[in-house]
């Protein structure tokens, strides 16, 4: 395809050379007559290993040019990607003017076009960027998004000093697209990689690079407080983090990473607090271990905050014990939340089949009559009778009964506490997690 690059630093100079190398036509366009003249002369605008080789290869086989003209650019190909700078202000927020200049330049030529293009953001953007982006567009020309062109949000996951290697081996190419048209353009600019593209909503798109340099972030903090506290008791760190790595089954996996409610248990608030009071005796700083447990009472605080609009409702609690399949109730958020509620007035009966029996048993028994009498008495048997007569049926844990039982009930609200964070539709009209 003919491809027209906006931005010929970092981002677009290597998107520039890796995709005339995979046979397509590719312009780059920028405001800096330099980087144009250094493009055309086939030498890169960056220091990069292989992109130099790439673009002088590239340019001499005929596949790569470079102008300031917008005009030129647009309607000479088909696909437009945006890789302009997004500086941030010192207080975090994005300056988004070149974006949008880019809108208003593209939008002037469209104007005139009659084919259907597309706009791929390639820059890192906040959600809601290519909305915007797309009105402009529409605002300057008439067309409608999605209709006479498109706006797709394509995020780069490419690593300074290995960016060439990254893209030609990525861990995944995303596409945020609301046109099925664009969707199938922009796929087919990535059938030559190896790794799964994955076509998803825009703003989901837009998110994405924040969310993993964010974690990326978290993760070399957390390992460096780790590092401080293993110095400190002098333990080799890396053989730590080195047995930590091979642990693929939780600790590298997707297992502990769903929104949702606050976790509990035995083992990892006890562990925690055990690791911060360890670091504390050996007085090394670990902010961001004791941020943990602070984030996790927070959640259980905006659940609370959530539920209060239901105060006066009959309202049914289907699992008390802190996960499915245990009957084990020792730092439960359930627990917390609905003793809180309780304090507030609330009218609750609870239904846990294993706490029921565990209580029955003498299983667990102690802990129920020494710390949650109140709770004990509030406990019914019949899950039926429990779900006809409540307004309010809130799933605190993943038990499979309780999702059997709901799927066909309707004219109830049910809340989802393991969903929390979603807004979609889970089985039913009435059964959803509730978008905070």
């Amino acid at each position: 395809m003919n491809i027209s690059i906006f931005g010929l630093g970092y981002v677009g100079c290597v998107s520039l050379g890796c995709l005339a190398k995979n046979g397509h036509t590719v312009v780059g366009v920028d405001v800096s007559e330099s980087k144009v003249s250094q493009i055309n002369s086939g030498i890169a605008t960056i220091v990069e290993n292989d992109i130099d080789e790439i673009i002088a290869e590239q340019h001499k086989a005929g596949r790569i040019s470079a102008t300031q003209d917008v005009a030129q650019a647009i309607l000479n190909t088909t696909i437009s990607i945006v890789a302009v700078g997004t500086p941030s202000s010192e207080k975090g927020h994005l300056n988004l003017d070149y974006i949008f200049k880019v809108a208003e330049n593209i939008g002037d030529v469209l104007k005139s076009k009659n084919e259907f293009h597309v706009i791929a953001i390639r820059s890192t953007v906040f959600p809601g960027t290519c909305e915007k982006f797309s009105r402009i567009i529409e605002e300057r020309t008439g067309k409608k998004n999605n209709i006479d062109f498109a706006v797709v949000d394509n995020p780069e996951f490419l690593r300074e000093g290995t960016a060439v290697d990254d893209y030609y081996n990525p861990p995944l190419t995303l596409i945020g697209s609301n046109s099925e048209q664009a969707t199938k353009l922009m796929v087919s600019l990535y059938d030559q990689l190896p790794a799964e593209v994955i076509v998803t909503d825009v703003k989901v798109a837009e998110i994405m690079k924040y969310v993993n340099n964010t974690y990326h972030a978290l993760k070399i903090s957390f390992a460096n407080e780790i590092g401080n506290v293993c110095s400190a008791l002098d333990i080799d760190s890396h053989k730590v983090m080195d047995i930590f790595c091979k642990d693929k089954q939780l600790n590298i996996s997707p297992y502990y990473f769903k929104p949702g409610f606050a976790y509990g248990g035995s083992c990892l608030p006890k562990d925690l607090k055990g690791l911060q009071t360890l670091a504390h005796d050996l007085y090394v700083s670990v902010p961001v271990i004791d941020s943990i447990d602070k984030t996790n009472e927070y959640q259980k605080q905006r659940a609370l905050s959530m539920l209060n609009k239901y105060f006066g409702k009959k309202i049914a609690v289907l699992g008390l014990s802190f996960k499915a399949g245990t009957d084990d109730l020792r730092n439960s958020p359930s627990v917390e939340i609905v003793e809180n509620l309780l304090g507030r007035g609330f009218d609750i009966q609870i239904y846990d089949k294993n706490v029921h029996i565990a209580k029955l048993t003498g299983k667990n028994k102690d802990y129920i009559d020494s710390r949650i009498p109140h709770l004990s008495r509030l406990m019914v048997s019949d899950l039926d009778k429990l779900v006809q007569e409540s307004d309010l049926i809130i799933i605190s844990n993943k038990e499979l009964e309780f999702v059997e039982k709901l799927e066909n009930v309707s004219g109830k609200t049910i809340i989802d506490m393991v969903k929390i964070n979603s807004p979609k539709i889970i089985a039913n009209n009435n059964y959803r997690g509730i978008n905070w």
